[in-house]
C-alpha cells in the first residue's frame, strides 16, 4: 500500500500531462457525411457519429433563419469547405469538446491541414477566442495575413468586412 501511495503523484501528473496534449484519437476513421457551415461537419466511423468544430478558424456564419442570407461569403466558406471534405475519409486531431459537446479537430485529408487550406482560402480567419491548448496557430496566422494582402474570399470586402465573431453579437442583439 505504501507503494502505491509513493506512485500515485507520478501517475497524476503523468494523466494530467496527457490530457493537455491534443490526442489523435480520431484520427484515419471517419468519413465525412456532411458540411453545416464553413467550420462544422459531420463525421462517421461505422459505429458513432460525430459534429466535429474546425478548431482555430472561425467562418463567416450561415442564416439559420429562413429568407435571410447570412454573412458574406457564408455560403462560399460552406461551399468550399465541402468540395474539400464531403465524402470523403479525413483523419482529426482532437483538442477536446466544446461548450456545445462538438470535437474541437484539425481536420487533414491525405496529410492536408483543411483548417489552414480554409484560411488559405480567404474564407475563414483565425478564431479570435481562447485559443486549444497545444494548437500552434503561428501557420494560421501567416496563412489569414497572406489571403488579407491577396484579397482573396472574403478579404475582398475590405473596410466593409466583419468578422464572425463580431456578427454574432450583432445578430444576438
Amino acid at each position: 500500500m505504501r507503494k502505491l501511495s509513493s506512485i500515485m503523484p507520478v501517475l497524476v501528473f503523468l494523466f494530467l500531462t496527457l490530457l493537455a496534449y491534443p490526442c489523435r484519437l480520431l484520427a484515419g476513421e471517419y468519413d465525412v457525411y456532411r458540411v453545416i457551415d464553413g467550420d462544422t461537419i459531420k463525421v462517421d466511423d461505422g459505429t458513432k457519429k460525430l459534429t466535429v468544430r474546425l478548431v482555430g478558424i472561425d467562418a463567416p456564419e450561415v442564416s439559420h433563419a429562413k429568407n435571410e442570407p447570412g454573412q458574406p461569403f457564408s455560403q462560399s466558406s460552406t461551399k468550399h469547405l465541402a468540395a474539400l471534405v464531403l465524402n470523403r475519409t479525413v483523419d482529426i486531431t482532437s483538442y477536446g469538446q466544446d461548450g456545445y459537446g462538438r470535437t474541437l479537430g484539425e481536420v487533414f485529408d491525405d496529410g492536408r491541414n483543411i483548417n489552414l487550406e480554409m484560411i488559405k482560402a480567404g474564407l475563414a480567419e483565425v478564431y479570435r477566442g481562447t485559443p486549444a491548448p497545444g494548437q500552434n496557430l503561428g501557420p494560421y496566422w501567416q496563412a489569414e495575413s497572406e489571403a488579407r494582402e491577396a484579397k482573396r474570399g472574403m478579404w475582398v470586402l475590405g473596410d466593409k468586412y466583419v468578422s464572425p465573431r463580431k456578427w454574432r453579437r450583432v445578430m444576438a442583439e
